[in-house]
């Protein structure tokens, strides 16, 4: 091989150790996580921001986002406790905590995370009533976050938060509870018209000992009542009867 030959052989091995080592620089943004492999074997972790050189064909390189993921969990068919079927669906908000496990321990921990939301939530609803699932949300949130959380460590995924968004009733079901909600709202209006009248007998019977005591002040609220009578202008004057007059006439009858 001559000097050209020798000088050209030579190039092509530079440009290909360049094109090498431009190919292993990875840079790593601020909120990932770079889980190595080395021959299959994990090497490590390296933090972002920053440059990893990853030496191809023996290292293989797995980016972690350390982003918190919002994730909406489809819309599952529940029967709760008292026989009711209903829609729910639900968010959670997740994020990796351990780059290692999330890769290691779990295979696709966003679809492992995803399937264990759904069910959970099917698990869980099913077990309290229509009047706990639409009443008592905070609670099942946090009985939701926390099996979930539970599971996920292992796989070095913190669940922070679930939040059921909605609850889907059939037809028949919201208008047994608007009728539900208007009958009790009946009930309240006799119930406070019972103790109104309760009250108001209980001092008409205060006022009747009173007045019962000094027949005079019962001849002043017969002219008070006269004169507001009077101030209204009414065509027509009544006159009321004291009653104890009418049992005196029935004596002299009899």
């Amino acid at each position: 091989m001559g000097p050209s030959g020798a000088g050209a052989g030579m190039l092509f091995v530079i440009v290909f150790v360049a094109i090498w080592l431009i190919s292993s620089i990875k840079i790593l943004n601020e909120y990932e996580r770079a889980v190595v492999f080395r021959l299959g074997r994990l090497l490590g972790t390296a933090k972002g921001p920053g440059i990893t050189v990853v030496f191809f064909p023996i290292d293989r390189m797995v980016r972690v986002s350390l982003r918190t993921v919002v994730h909406d969990v489809p819309p599952q068919d529940v029967i709760t406790r008292d026989n009711v079927s209903v829609k729910v669906n639900a968010v959670v908000y997740y994020r990796v905590i351990d780059p290692k496990r999330a890769v290691v321990e779990v295979e696709q921990y966003h679809y492992a995370t995803s399937q264990l939301a759904q069910t959970t939530l099917r698990a869980v609803l099913g077990q309290v009533e229509l009047d706990d699932l639409l009443s008592k949300r905070e609670r099942l949130n946090a009985e939701l976050q926390q099996i979930l959380d539970r599971h996920t460590d292992p796989w070095g995924v913190k669940v922070s938060m679930v939040e059921v968004k909605h609850v889907d009733l059939p037809t028949e079901m919201q208008r047994a509870i608007a009728k539900q909600a208007e009958a009790e709202r009946e009930k309240r209006a006799k119930i406070i018209h019972a103790e109104g009248e309760f009250q108001a007998s209980t001092q008409l019977a205060r006022a009747a000992e009173v007045m019962s005591a000094n027949p005079t002040t019962l001849q002043l609220r017969y002219l008070q009542t006269l004169t507001e009578i009077a101030t209204e202008k009414n065509s027509t004057i009544i006159f009321p009867v004291p009653i104890d007059i009418m049992e005196a006439l029935k004596k002299k009858i009899a």
